[in-house]
């Protein structure tokens, strides 16, 4: 028995070299020397190689994969030029410019595939580079699923938006049962044109950007103006977890919902957002849920109103229906449904339904507070 278990290994050894001689004859004749990456923040990511064999190496190609939520395993393979030899160093660059940039502290997996004339050819062992912002020194703090860093302001500035990101985390978690699924990575830029640096096609708006598959965030954040900056993360924070949450191939949420939950979750809305709600209620001039739900207007006052109605439209979900009806909707939009029927399926009505009750519930709610003053009711403001 144990002499035939024997012949069978040799068999299948022998079927083996038969089968892939390249992959066995390349350890003999074909050699990787070296092999390293190095980041370019923000631009590039470089990738070197050197390799030598008994003949000219003619074929060399770098494969790499990016650590990001995805619903399919994404290879992409980069050809190398170089001039055949029996000993090359060569490199190939990821210019961020033709894939839109990547995130500060994402990871990328890489490996090589080198062929030479006789044909033998060899794939290296997947190795890792850190594609970090080096143009900083930066210093981390970490609690829970939250590390946060940063490179300026003392460790009181860490520690104080770290606590405005726990307190966000457990205010979502109270309204709607989300939380975040990966260790979140919050990088604090000492200003929004440090920020605006690190991005490869930034908005001259942007003052904070959520990278939800990484999950990664960063924010612009100078220690004098942390009172903001607390507020910035509760809302990026917000959009990064229910991202993540909710991620599927077929369809994102409502702009009305995502940014609702995120102004909700900041806490009370500021006088800025309430006079134009107060003002649009009176004039009858409240934009629809259907036209919330793509994206907001580039004018100011029609985007803060767009805001402001998103905000009472998740408050008025989560104080007349509870958070499990909350936690129910974002699992429903998570299947990919559409925006009707995730709404039917959890309260029973559309968007058109939604607008209606919402109208009722907003005006009441107002007019009751005596935000609606006879004078804004007069001019129709």
């Amino acid at each position: 028995m144990i002499k035939k278990a024997k012949l069978i290994v040799l068999i299948f050894s022998l079927f083996l070299v038969l089968l892939s001689p390249a992959l066995v004859q390349a350890q003999a004749g074909l050699t990787i020397l070296n092999s390293s990456a190095k980041a370019g923040f923000p631009s590039r990511l470089d990738f070197n190689i050197s390799a030598q064999s008994n003949v000219n190496i003619t074929d060399i190609r770098l494969c790499y994969t990016v650590d990001r939520a995805s619903f399919a395993q994404v290879t992409t393979e980069g050809y190398v030029a170089f001039t055949p030899s029996t000993t090359v160093n060569a490199s190939w660059t990821l210019e961020m410019v033709k894939i839109g940039g990547l995130p500060p502290g994402s990871t990328v997996k890489y490996w090589w595939r080198v062929k030479d004339a006789s044909g033998k050819g060899i794939e290296t062992t997947p190795a890792q580079v850190q594609y970090d912002d080096l143009r900083y020194s930066w210093r981390s703090l970490s609690d829970g699923k939250i590390t946060i860093y940063w490179y300026n302001g003392d460790n009181s500035f860490a520690k104080e938006l770290m606590s405005a990101a726990q307190q966000a985390l457990t205010r979502l978690a109270q309204s709607t049962g989300a939380s975040p699924e990966k260790t979140v990575k919050l990088y604090i830029y000492a200003s929004q044109q440090d920020l605006l640096g690190a991005m490869v096609y930034p908005q001259e708006w942007t003052g904070g950007v959520t990278f939800t598959r990484y999950p990664i965030m960063a924010i612009g954040i100078p220690p004098s103006n942390i009172i903001w900056g607390e507020t910035a993360v509760a809302h990026e924070l917000t959009h990064l977890v229910i991202g993540q949450m909710t991620l599927n191939p077929y369809n994102a949420l409502p702009t009305w919902l995502d940014e609702g939950l995120a102004m909700y979750n900041e806490g009370l809305l500021s006088p800025e957002y309430t006079t134009l709600l107060a003002r649009a209620i009176a004039g009858n001039s409240l934009i629809s849920v259907q036209s919330l739900s793509s994206s907001f207007s580039a004018y100011t006052d029609e985007a803060v109103l767009s805001y402001a109605e998103s905000y009472s439209l998740v408050e008025f979900l989560i104080s007349s229906y509870g958070q499990k009806k909350m936690l129910e909707l974002l699992n429903t939009f998570k299947q990919g449904s559409s925006y009707d029927g995730a709404l039917k399926t959890v309260y029973g009505f559309d968007m058109a339904g939604l607008d209606s009750l919402w109208r009722g519930y907003v005006t009441k709610q107002y007019r009751s507070a005596e935000l609606l003053s006879p004078a804004l009711v007069t001019a129709g403001l």
